[in-house]
């Protein structure tokens, strides 16, 4: 029984096998999130955040269960970083240069881990692995509001 529990939460948890790339695996993931994402347009602002919303305790659970089988916050455990960059991508426009940003700001968030990023790895099992990749697309998806919003400001002064 404890194998057949095991097998979905780290599928899930190694973003289905992605995380076992071998070069940079978190930002591999978080590359294929961000192309999946793109192509999924159009989707609507709500559908996105409660996609987000009911992924977030599967994120926690599946990085739980796969910290359990593959050590301390593995590198293919990328569950974490799939929360996170659609966190980043939630509501952002389709073009090259939205994705890419959300993209390139959810990355150095992650890897910055400013402003109580790294102190959210302290907590236990799952929490800690997803919680500071959560915070840091949160922070990514705030940056990136603020340009979309000094961009469409911009654009009304033309």
């Amino acid at each position: 029984m404890l194998a057949a529990v095991n097998a979905p939460a780290l599928v899930l948890a190694t973003g289905l096998g992605s995380g076992f790339f071998p070069v940079a695996p978190a930002t591999f993931a978080s590359a294929l999130v961000t192309l999946a994402v793109w192509w999924l347009v159009p989707v609507a602002p709500l559908a996105e955040g409660i996609a987000i919303v009911a992924l977030a305790p599967v994120a926690v659970w599946s990085a739980h269960v796969a910290e359990r089988r593959l050590g301390h916050d593995a590198h293919p455990i990328v569950i974490d970083e799939v929360l996170g960059q659609l966190i980043a991508l939630w509501a952002v426009p389709r073009t090259l240069a939205w994705m890419a940003g959300g993209f390139l700001l959810f990355r150095f968030f992650d890897i910055a881990k400013p402003l109580g990023v790294n102190q959210l790895q302290n907590l236990k099992g799952g929490y800690g692995i997803v919680a500071d990749d959560a915070l840091a697309g949160v922070y990514a998806r705030v940056v990136l509001q603020a340009a979309i919003v000094v961009t469409a400001l911009v654009g009304t002064w033309r």
